[in-house]
């Protein structure tokens, strides 16, 4: 079976209860359990991974990266977190194995601080949705299922 992987970064591992009134009610296991339910019903499997270790998302984009290569994988939906304001070594992780990427956000970044305005990781990516709350991550894969395999 196609695999797709969802990975995110630092924090979300405290959504439901951090910022509920930006981020949401909904953990992190509901959304995977929404990402699942996406996969299943398009007849792929869900790799599903939060870490706060930027090191540990490079090594899955890397391993990702090997996967689509390979014709095992279509790619990844990805929620950089913090790290898609700080780092480099991010874009350079996903555009040195041609991974297919969509960035995704629970808020609207460009209706909070300017910081969060900026993004290492959009000028890699194939696409971005932003806004949406955590539906977002099922926009996110439809969109990249949608791009690679136009169904």
């Amino acid at each position: 079976m196609t695999s797709v992987y969802v990975f995110n970064g630092p924090n979300l591992n405290l959504l439901g209860t951090r910022e509920p009134e930006v981020y949401g009610t909904l953990t992190l296991a509901d959304v995977e359990t929404m990402c699942r339910m996406e996969c299943e019903e398009a007849g792929l499997e869900l790799v599903f991974g939060q870490s706060n270790h930027e090191g540990q998302l490079i090594d899955w984009i890397q391993e990702a990266g090997a996967e689509v290569q390979a014709g095992r994988a279509i790619g990844a939906v990805f929620n950089p977190g913090a790290f898609t304001h700080t780092s480099v070594a991010l874009h350079d992780a996903i555009e040195g194995v041609q991974l297919p990427v969509v960035e995704v956000h629970i808020s609207n970044v460009h209706r909070r601080e300017p910081f969060r305005h900026r993004s290492y990781v959009s000028p890699v990516a194939r696409g971005i949705v932003v806004g949406f709350g955590v539906y977002g991550y099922v926009l996110a894969l439809r969109g990249l299922r949608h791009a690679i395999t136009g169904g």
